[in-house]
């Protein structure tokens, strides 16, 4: 469990991450300018969070030219999934179906969406 909860993104490592992956590369200071045209926040904050993505896999961190460079440690893909995952574990008891039809009867799927979802369980037959 220690270790499940260690490697889960809060919300705001998550709007880091989300930062990292529209981009090859990033320093500190390109995060912290990004951020701070959505809320207020503090460089060494974003450092912080940063130091504690890169502890927990999330980042790695190279050095050029006197500075930190970060990427991305994994593809968003695998990281979306491994949220997806245990969200529902802990809420749906790991079944897909009630989150779909969670999803469906509170009109949060368009037609289109549910049409899409459709062709791919057809792909999947």
């Amino acid at each position: 469990m220690a270790k499940r909860a260690q490697s889960l993104l809060t919300p705001h490592e998550l709007e880091i991450m989300q930062i990292v992956w529209d981009r090859p590369e990033v320093t500190v200071r390109d995060v912290y300018e990004e951020l701070r045209q959505r809320r207020k926040v503090a460089y060494t904050t974003v450092m912080t969070l940063m130091h504690i993505l890169e502890k927990k896999g999330h980042l790695k961190r190279s050095t050029t030219e006197r500075r930190h460079v970060y990427k991305a440690a994994r593809p968003r893909r695998q990281t979306v999934s491994a949220l997806l995952k245990d969200f529902m574990d802990r809420v749906f008891n790991g079944s897909a179906k009630p989150l779909l039809v969670h999803l469906v009867s509170e009109g949060r799927l368009s037609k289109s969406e549910i049409e899409e979802l459709r062709e791919l369980l057809k792909e999947r037959s």
